[in-house]
């Protein structure tokens, strides 16, 4: 009877912060549309400074102002109309104002972070390690979606993830990883494509990929520890490369022919979250 109330009282924590996932999975799909527009205004106020040039007048944009609303007819949404997932499915994915559709992403990012949240803390317990774990999870998905849209992975959110991973290791919020591990994980993690990016670029003349991708892979290094790195690395090469195979036949590869890295290190990331580094080298049969 203790055992099956202990499972129980597991499972209902694990479903409060489901909800809080659900609610914080909002709030980042702000963050994945919002942050990008941010960093454009902001190269363009330091661009209108060094050319003298007045930048255009725009509306005040920030995580906060605006209020949300419809991109096609700007109909503000109102608190019923943003209830997680729930809203979308009542509104059959539409504006109710002019009906213009919205992406299905809305409500895949809402539900992927309260199903991270939900494992984290039926994991961990309501603990600081799964609180840590799920500040984790809700960075590294609002990366992974800013870097499919954008191809970028901005620095307001790798280098607070490797930070954080670094503090969760020295105050033992991740007890798996000490923090001399964590701290050459991240060292290890920053140079090994820093390498691949220079030889890349001294043999092809090309850019291989960003500078945002060391530091995201610096903060899985941080996150994981040094021996994590060559399986998350093969994990996201193989899948990337899967993919990038997969578009290219089916011609959805951008202008270019490229495809951002970022979200092929976090699948990366989240396969050695739920199911530990180790099993990726398992699954290829190393």
């Amino acid at each position: 009877m203790t055992a099956l109330a202990t499972n129980l009282d597991a499972g209902l924590l694990a479903a409060i912060a489901a909800v809080l996932g659900l609610i914080i999975g909002s709030f980042l799909n702000v963050v994945i549309y919002r942050v990008p527009k941010m960093m454009e205004r902001q190269w363009a106020l330091e661009c209108a400074e060094l050319t003298g040039v007045p930048a255009a007048p725009a509306e005040k944009l920030n995580l906060l102002t605006p209020r949300s609303r419809c991109s096609g007819c700007g109909h503000p949404i109102s608190w019923h109309e943003n209830i997680p997932v729930l809203s979308y499915v009542f509104l059959r994915g539409k504006c109710s104002a002019c009906g213009a559709p919205y992406g299905i992403r809305y409500p895949l990012v809402e539900a992927l972070t309260g199903g991270l949240f939900f494992f984290c803390v039926w994991r961990w317990g309501w603990s600081m390690t799964a609180l840590a774990w799920c500040g984790f999870s809700a960075t590294l998905l609002a990366l992974a979606a800013i870097d499919w849209d954008t191809t970028l992975l901005p620095d307001d959110l790798t280098l607070p993830l490797m930070w954080a991973g670094l503090v969760a290791a020295a105050v033992q919020w991740n007890p798996a990883v000490d923090l001399p591990t964590a701290l050459w994980g991240a060292v290890a993690g920053y140079l090994s494509l820093w390498a691949v990016y220079w030889a890349f670029k001294l043999a092809t003349g090309k850019d291989g990929m960003g500078y945002g991708d060391f530091k995201l892979f610096a903060a899985l290094g941080a996150w994981f520890g040094w021996p994590a790195l060559v399986p998350m690395i093969l994990m996201a090469s193989v899948i990337g490369a899967i993919v990038g195979i997969a578009l290219k036949f089916s011609s959805g590869l951008r202008e270019g022919g490229y495809i951002p890295f970022g979200p092929f290190l976090a699948g990366a990331g989240f396969t050695a979250l739920i199911f530990g580094p180790q099993s990726i080298l398992r699954a290829v049969g190393l």
